[in-house]
């Protein structure tokens, strides 16, 4: 957990996951496990202005049940449902939306399904946030070309397209690039934008001079599209 200001202390239903949600994240999910499908409907039978639960990233394996309760991070994200689509069979496609970091605070284990006292993690904007972001929006662009191994003339527009908020960028960057579960969570758990977004630029440098040594590179298209931060 980061050495971060907590507020807003309420219980929510967990659903951990082999990857990271963050803040502003689009996250589409198929719900087949009996205990999920109890959580969504526990969650239909809400306002919809309530119908929220926490992702955290499992730290090992594939998943965990209420025996596993120390497998998985202790800051995770509110993700809010904000489409459902049922299935005959009691299947679930739904889509949520990333909000507010939270903090772990104690897990509960009275229900199928895993639920936790949590705190909101507050947002900080840093020391010369604005400045680091500008330089996140270059090189991002720049890794961005990279990736696809060819010159990209359009990288300036590209950069220009990217949010000029800083934490906005900062998350956006952190969905986006090509890292492991343990990387993206340290991201995740940065206390403020400034120094996430510093940790994203000391990391998008180091990938693209690692792409410009080798002869071939990763699957990854971030051309087609500007990633949307909602």
């Amino acid at each position: 957990m980061p050495d971060s200001e907590t507020a807003s202390s309420r219980v929510l239903p967990v659903f951990p996951l082999g990857s990271v949600l963050v803040p502003g994240l689009v996250m589409p999910l198929h719900i087949f496990e009996p205990r999920y499908r109890r959580l969504v409907q526990d969650l239909l039978a809400k306002d919809e202005e309530e119908r929220e639960f926490v992702v955290v990233a499992i730290r090992e394996g594939h998943d965990v049940g209420v025996n596993g309760v120390d497998a998985f991070h202790s800051v995770g994200t509110v993700a809010s449902v904000r489409e459902v689509d049922p299935h005959d069979d009691g299947r679930y496609d739904i889509v949520a939306v990333g909000t507010d970091r939270v903090a772990i605070e104690q897990v509960i284990t009275d229900l199928p399904y895993l639920q936790a006292r949590t705190s909101i993690v507050l947002e900080h904007p840093g020391e010369a946030a604005e400045i680091v972001a500008a330089q996140v929006r270059r090189t991002f662009a720049v890794y961005r070309g990279a990736l696809s191994g060819e010159e990209d003339p359009d990288a300036t527009d590209f950069a220009d397209d990217l949010p000029e908020d800083p934490g906005v960028l900062s998350y956006l960057v952190a969905a986006a690039i090509v890292a492991e579960v343990l990387d993206k969570q340290e991201f995740l758990e940065i206390p403020d934008d400034a120094q996430r977004l510093r940790s994203e630029l000391r990391r998008l440098r180091q990938e693209i001079a690692i792409m410009s040594a080798l002869p071939s590179l990763p699957a990854v298209d971030l051309r087609t599209a500007t990633p949307s931060p909602n």
